[in-house]
């Protein structure tokens, strides 16, 4: 049975490329919030009212210590809305499960894929149709440094 292991720094990866923690800027951008849900179909009357203010940091991040930011690289994750250049928010203190999106080590490099655990087969998916899936043997351990909770995309304007 394979299993999966959180991701603990030692000195073998010691060369993995250096992380940046997210921090909470104390003068936070709380901008308008309206209660009103945006149709992506057909248009609606809007009550336009504010509801309250949001917070990105607030929104995005639940527990602060154990938040990290990492940018993309590739297409491997286009079917699951992550795209090259996006930023994802990595949580490191929820465990990962089954259908999780998570950031893994695997031969001293990141990636991150959607983990699928059943009945002791381990694999982690890409959201590409030109990537395979990513197989562990039995007796092998995976290591998952985290868990992706949310993705920010800026589109070009």
């Amino acid at each position: 049975m394979t299993t999966v292991v959180p991701y603990t720094a030692s000195g073998k990866l010691a060369h993995l490329p250096p992380l940046q923690r997210a921090e909470a800027d104390p003068v936070a951008c709380r901008l308008p919030l309206l209660q009103h849900r945006v149709p992506a179909g057909f248009p609606s009357p809007a009550d336009e009212y504010v509801e309250n203010c949001l917070d990105l940091n607030t929104y995005l991040i639940r527990n602060r210590a154990a938040t990290f930011f990492f940018r993309v690289a590739g297409d491997s994750m286009t079917g699951a809305h992550i795209h090259d250049g996006d930023m994802l928010i990595v949580d490191r203190s929820i465990e990962p499960r089954h259908g999780h999106i998570v950031l893994a080590v695997i031969n001293n490099e990141y990636t991150v894929k959607r983990l699928y655990s059943v009945a002791g087969v381990v694999e982690l998916h890409a959201e590409n149709p030109a990537y395979p899936p990513i197989r562990f043997q039995e007796h092998e351990e995976l290591q998952v440094w985290g868990v992706v909770v949310g993705t920010v995309a800026r589109f070009n304007v």
